[in-house]
């Protein structure tokens, strides 16, 4: 399979997975608070790849943790609980759509910090996928979200932390194994995520006889499973042999997946969300690059 070809089967595999991901979240909180439903998650995963990569962490250097430790942090502590707390407020497929900001923040944040340089059909794709993210958040909340739009913010801020995670995991992590980055990513994280959950007046004495929480938890551990775990090996690989530009473009497909979840559950889907689906995918297109044979 050529790059070109093994980089569209993996965005679009992902963005399946991170799309399904929003209703999942939804559905975990019906049992759970944002707490407990992000620090569950975060240990749920660490067990998940500890038990399939612990000798990966072999041989990492101290710098190479120092921006592990950091990249957990923001680009998987801060955003499970700040996407967590946001759907308390404001529908899953708004939430996925609002991450559609990510890309913009990325390209930002590479000419800001990491002194690369943007292409014109770059700048392009991006500012084109973003009027097709605008248009979106438009419709779902003006057809949708009955909540508080200030939870917006929340998912603006997760969007932030995703930018400098995908260039500091591009820039400062090259070289380092897919299944490494992801452990030890989570293995960071795993203690503050655990005294978060032991302070959140979880029900440890009666949970397994809460139908509502056991239903939760079975929500929560298929995201970790497979919307964290394995979702988070595939990105950093795809990251290892494609831009950060472009492998961030997940984000703009994840609101198509998200809204059609949202159609299955009951929600409309009009000739607005088609336009604005056409704009996302033809700014994925743009910030494809495509460099000529020497």
């Amino acid at each position: 399979m050529s790059i070109a070809v093994k980089k569209w089967v993996y965005l679009i595999v992902l963005s399946l997975i991170w799309g399904s991901s929003y209703i999942l979240i939804k559905k975990g909180l019906v049992g759970l608070t944002p707490i407990q439903l992000g620090s569950i998650r975060i240990l749920f995963t660490t067990i998940i790849l500890a038990l399939i990569g612990y000798k990966s962490l072999r041989g990492l250097t101290t710098q190479q943790w120092k921006w592990l430790v950091f990249t957990g942090f923001v680009g998987t502590f801060f955003p499970s609980f700040l996407f967590a707390f946001s759907e308390t407020e404001i529908d899953s497929s708004v939430v996925a759509v609002l991450n559609g900001l990510t890309p913009l923040f990325s390209l930002l944040f590479a000419a800001l910090f990491f002194h690369q340089t943007v292409k014109k059909r770059q700048l392009g794709g991006v500012l084109v996928g973003f009027v097709g993210t605008v248009l979106l958040v438009i419709q779902e909340f003006s057809l949708t979200s009955t909540g508080d739009g200030r939870y917006a913010l929340l998912v603006v801020f997760a969007a932030i932390c995703y930018g400098i995670n995908v260039n500091a995991l591009k820039y400062k992590l090259k070289g380092v194994a897919s299944m490494a980055i992801a452990l030890a990513n989570f293995v960071s994280i795993s203690i503050p995520a655990l005294i978060l959950l032991l302070t959140s007046n979880f029900q440890w004495e009666t949970f397994y006889n809460d139908q509502e929480i056991l239903t939760s938890l079975g929500y929560i551990f298929i995201l970790s499973l497979v919307g964290t775990a394995f979702a988070k090996v595939l990105f950093n690989e795809l990251l290892s042999f494609s831009t950060a530009v472009f492998s961030i473009s997940i984000t703009y497909l994840l609101p198509i997946v998200a809204i059609a979840w949202g159609v299955l559950d009951g929600e409309q889907f009009g000739g607005l969300q088609w336009v604005a689906s056409g704009f996302i995918l033809c700014g994925i297109y743009l910030v494809t690059e495509t460099k000529k044979a020497p």
